[in-house]
């Protein structure tokens, strides 16, 4: 079942942002949330962490609602924000412990989790260190080894490649493709579109504030241009349109 989003009126202010806003991530799905600056991306990804209370309109996952249950609701999800935040007084093993408490994680097994992403992206030897004072690269793979270790139902992720290099990227692309396997959804924003178009299995297409179109990469083909039409073509035509509009 994992995210579903109804009717989703919302913003910032008395003024909303999201308007009627309706789609659904499914269990072992990857979905790329697309869509031109101030489209509502970024506002979307807020309501369903629960940093914004709905106008109107219900988010859950598996069938739990935030004011149902918002400890329950929470800890369903993982969430990787664009830029880094991390605890300054925290090294990087306190920055897991603490991970490992706030979700209830059996400890042996996360660690045998957070060992193979040290080793994978070459921080094992970094766990003293504090992680506010490394690159935005390195600052980038802490938070997704906190993400993944937590093995979450949801994982929420916004722009997650600005920063990493292309090792990093393709060690996070199999980590999601691990997570899909193991029945977890994914909901990713990204203007990397060569890459989204490549291995999301359905795209949502977010304009002014409404679901322009949701589907695969066939189904948007088949809306805004030809077979042959890439993702970042149908972009192009979009802000086309906004242009002229």
């Amino acid at each position: 079942m994992s995210l579903q989003v109804d009717n989703l009126v919302g913003g910032y202010s008395r003024i909303p942002v999201l308007k009627d806003v309706s789609f659904d991530v499914k269990d072992g799905e990857l979905v790329g949330l697309i869509g031109l600056n101030g489209a509502g991306k970024s506002t979307t990804i807020n309501h369903v962490i629960g940093l914004l209370r709905p106008f109107s309109g219900s988010i859950k996952i598996n069938g739990i609602a935030m004011q149902d249950d918002i400890e329950e609701y929470k800890k369903q999800i993982a969430y990787i924000p664009e830029f880094p935040v991390l605890y300054k007084e925290l090294t990087l093993k306190e920055h897991i412990e603490t991970t490992i408490k706030a979700y209830d994680l059996d400890e042996q097994a996360a660690w045998e989790d957070a060992n193979k992403m040290l080793k994978m992206f070459r921080l094992e030897n970094k766990l003293e260190w504090f992680p506010v004072n490394f690159s935005k690269g390195m600052r980038q793979k802490v938070m997704i080894l906190c993400a993944f270790i937590t093995n979450a139902k949801l994982f929420v992720i916004d722009e997650p490649f600005l920063g990493l290099d292309p090792v990093a990227v393709n060690d996070l692309l199999n980590l999601i493709e691990e997570q899909k396997k193991k029945g977890s959804s994914i909901l990713m924003s990204t203007h990397v579109l060569d890459t989204a178009e490549r291995f999301c299995d359905r795209f949502v297409l977010i304009h002014n504030g409404q679901i322009r179109t949701e589907g695969n990469i066939e189904k948007l083909q088949d809306e805004f241009g030809s077979k042959d039409s890439s993702l970042n073509d149908i972009y192009l035509k979009l802000a086309k349109e906004e242009a002229n509009e």
